[in-house]
């Protein structure tokens, strides 16, 4: 639930009680002067003067009557030549693991600002198919997929990756090639998906190596923009491939790891037997042994 707070005089406020007067709603709290609720949000005016939307929508509300949001503030230290790397897919069941690292300079912020570039988790899936290809085209980068059956054969017991060891490969390879380009940064940020220890150990058994230092921030792709593009660009990446594969098997693959993502996995287990599901499906996820019980009910 969001709540956003403004104080009553702020924007057009000041006409809130007589616009809402047919939305009022009661309120015990003897510190509030007046609720409402609207589209599904709560409107509370305190005797304060404080006013407090709350509500999936508040914000939307609350801009009806001249609230606006504070401009992001970039991360210290990002007015810098960055490359930023992310990975999407790591968490569904169907599709290919894609890894990006993009190269942001500080000449590219307006545009990217201007694009709406935030972290892929906040953007809908059409905003992200739109923007991709002009980030694409504008910003240098190096995308991989590790394709689900390429995934099975490296990754589970007994197979040379495991799923934080394989990510490390991919980030390593994307950050590498994009070096090989002969491009500068003067720092390079991974979204954190595990501990830089553990990052380093699994970094041993690589075979390509560079010398620039690593920072790893959680939440990332909320803060640097260069790994903002990455998660966007890695994103689309993942959709494209989740719906070819899909129509490959004539299915449509939900992204996640959820019930829905078991009963698909079960049709394909009756339809094609395991080789449908090793060509689209992590199957080292539980959710093979849940479609593998369905299909036997």
């Amino acid at each position: 639930m969001s709540t956003i707070v403004m104080k009553m005089g702020e924007g057009r406020t000041d006409k809130l009680i007589t616009e809402l007067a047919n939305q009022q709603i009661s309120n015990n709290n003897p510190y509030v002067s007046f609720a409402a609720k609207v589209q599904g949000v709560t409107i509370l005016l305190y005797r304060s003067g404080k006013l407090v939307f709350q509500g999936s929508a508040a914000e939307q509300v609350a801009s009806q009557f001249g609230y606006q949001p504070e401009p992001a503030v970039l991360q210290s230290g990002q007015d810098l030549p960055l490359i930023g790397s992310d990975e999407v897919g790591n968490g569904s069941y169907f599709g290919g693991l894609a890894v990006v690292a993009s190269y942001v300079e500080p000449s590219h912020h307006s545009f990217l600002k201007s694009l709406g570039v935030d972290d892929s988790k906040n953007l809908t899936d059409l905003k992200i198919r739109q923007i991709a290809p002009l980030l694409e085209k504008k910003i240098a980068h190096k995308a991989l997929l590790l394709s689900p059956k390429k995934y099975n054969e490296v990754v589970g017991q007994g197979k040379r990756h495991n799923a934080v060891s394989v990510k490390v490969a991919l980030h390593n390879q994307a950050i590498f090639l994009l070096l090989q380009d002969g491009l500068r940064p003067e720092k390079i940020v991974i979204d954190a998906f595990t501990s830089q220890k553990n990052y380093e150990k699994y970094l041993k058994t690589e075979k390509n190596h560079f010398s620039n230092p690593l920072t790893f921030e959680e939440k990332a792709e909320g803060k640097y923009l260069a790994v903002a593009v990455s998660s966007i660009i890695a994103r689309n990446l993942f959709l494209e491939n989740l719906e070819k594969l899909g129509q490959d098997l004539g299915y449509n693959l939900p992204s996640g790891a959820g019930n829905k993502s078991d009963k698909v996995a079960s049709q394909i287990l009756a339809a094609y037997g395991m080789p449908g599901l090793e060509h689209c499906a992590k199957l080292h996820f539980a959710n093979t042994q849940k479609a593998i019980k369905l299909l036997k009910k």
